[in-house]
């Protein structure tokens, strides 16, 4: 019987967010320890759901010390990097003899000290481990791979969709791959290829080219044998650090190919991901254009989905933004349903008025008022309050429950404002349904989110549109920002020969 480390340790760091990541947040939301997760994660479509049923299938012992998944938000802590890590690194070194690792990383994770946290933890798993046991990560598709994270790990696998929906299915293949090399059928190795850019793939969106192309490539050669997995990664732009950008990394087996076949792979796929680097699929609405789109809605209609694409907590935005909010509330607009305004202390004011009260509350804008808007206090009706918690069954919810604290529904006019603790991007329609909202009966529906919201909410609505706030995540490429990156590198740079690393 094999025993395997497995745990999940997620954070895409906004090293541009005010939000410092600490132990208190992370333990705020999606974190369990050893004897909590068989209970949270087996039977769900995620990767640890996945993890226990490949360890049932091949008879693994499974060691799991932690799972944690803060939101996105800025700069780890070291304290808190250092005690997850401790609780990975120690398992490995005192439940006894570890035949392969499988983790669950992100890839985009900066502390104070690293900025490649996923880098540092892998070669320390290395180093305890020792060269010869294999070590498998997932990632996220909007990981800074780095060659330290290739050189620590045998085998990287990464999302291949956004939404993130095949969570679950990467797992199963990092699963598959890490038990036929404890059995000795194969050596995987995984090599790297870059170039000079702060973000290409657009965005990593699978729907169409680059992704798509390349993706339907990566099938092939590896149902060819060629290699035994390609990952193809956007990078996390929302990050000041050397490595941020795009990447390939492709895991051969040593025991039938050599380490050149898998980097002339790399290098093609990166090639492509050069010559598109400035196709974008994105569109963004002003404010004003946004609400005159949503005027034009009548009863009966299905709903408009509107995201507010540069607030969005799922790249590190604080989720308070009200500069939407604000035009729907003085355009007098009907029949809108506002997921989410992110206000512990507003929800504690709600909660203290009780349902079915009218109050004037403070919402939104308290940790940067520069960004999508300040405060905005407006007078309505608290008709809901719960505790946060639910099950999310969408396509990227998976069975596994959802925290998002304390939360209400505040009712102003015709716009039902739902307002929560725990920070969050809108993904699964039960963050509507378990406050009592049916997204389907609204003629607007506004979410805080880039991409991620199209899994669940994309088939419910006539159309979709994405509006721009001004949030954290509306970044302006230029080098007064980005002083860290490596230079040159585009768009920051003219850059006339793109094999510079």
């Amino acid at each position: 019987m094999h025993r395997v480390l497995t745990a999940r340790f997620m954070h895409e760091t906004n090293t541009f967010s005010r939000v410092r990541t600490d132990m208190a947040l992370i333990r705020r939301r999606d974190f369990h320890l050893e004897n909590e997760i068989p209970a949270a994660f087996r039977g769900t479509r995620s990767a640890l759901g996945a993890t226990f049923e490949a360890a049932d299938k091949y008879g693994w012992s499974l060691v799991h010390p932690v799972s944690a998944n803060p939101n996105p938000s800025g700069i780890v802590l070291d304290d808190a990097f250092e005690e997850i890590c401790g609780m990975i690194i120690g398992a490995a070194e005192i439940k006894g003899p570890i035949d392969g690792a499988l983790l669950h990383l992100h890839g985009a994770m900066v502390t104070d000290s690293y900025e490649d946290a996923e880098g540092e933890l892998l070669a320390r798993l290395r180093q305890t481990l020792g060269p010869q046991i294999p070590i498998v990560a997932t990632l996220d598709l909007h990981a800074n791979v780095t060659r330290k994270m290739a050189d620590s790990a045998n085998a990287l696998i990464a999302f291949r969709t956004y939404p993130h929906v095949d969570m679950y299915e990467r797992a199963w293949q990092g699963a598959e791959l890490l038990n036929r090399a404890m059995r000795g059928e194969i050596r995987p190795f995984t090599v790297i290829a870059r170039r000079p850019m702060l973000h290409g793939f657009d965005w990593g969106r699978h729907q169409s080219s680059p992704m798509s192309e390349l993706l339907s490539r990566a099938d092939a050669i590896e149902q060819r044998g060629e290699a035994l997995a390609i990952s193809i990664c956007a990078g996390f732009a929302l990050a000041n650090i050397h490595d941020v950008g795009p990447s390939v990394t492709v895991t051969i087996d040593q025991m039938r190919s050599d380490r050149a076949s898998g980097q002339s792979i790399a290098e093609d796929f990166m090639d492509h991901a050069w010559a598109t680097r400035d196709f974008t699929s994105v569109h963004t609405l002003s404010v004003a254009e946004a609400v005159a789109r949503a005027r034009q809605g009548k009863p009966g209609d299905k709903p408009l989905v509107v995201a507010d694409y540069t607030d969005n907590p799922g790249g590190g935005g604080y989720g308070d933004a009200t500069a939407f909010l604000k035009g729907l509330v003085e355009a007098d607009i009907e029949r809108v349903a506002f997921h989410a305004i992110c206000d512990a202390e507003a929800v504690q004011a709600g909660m203290r008025a009780g349902v079915g009260t009218r109050a004037i509350l403070t919402l939104g804008g308290k940790i940067d008022p520069r960004v999508g808007g300040g405060p905005l206090t407006l007078e309505g009706e608290i008709v809901c309050l719960t505790n946060g918690r639910f099950i999310a069954y969408g396509p990227m919810g998976g069975g596994v429950e959802r925290n998002y604290g304390p939360s209400m529904v505040f009712r102003v006019g015709g716009i039902d404002i739902v307002v929560i603790t725990n920070n969050g991007q809108a993904n699964d329609l039960g963050q509507f349904t378990s406050l009592g909202i049916d997204p389907t009966r609204y003629t607007t529906v506004a979410v805080k989110s880039m991409q991620h919201f199209r899994a669940a909410f994309e088939s419910i609505a006539r159309d979709v549109i994405l509006v721009d706030t001004g949030g954290l995540c509306q970044v302006r490429y230029t080098p007064k920002l980005f002083t860290k990156v490596r230079r040159p590198i585009w768009p920051l740079d003219p850059i006339a020969d793109p094999s510079i690393r």
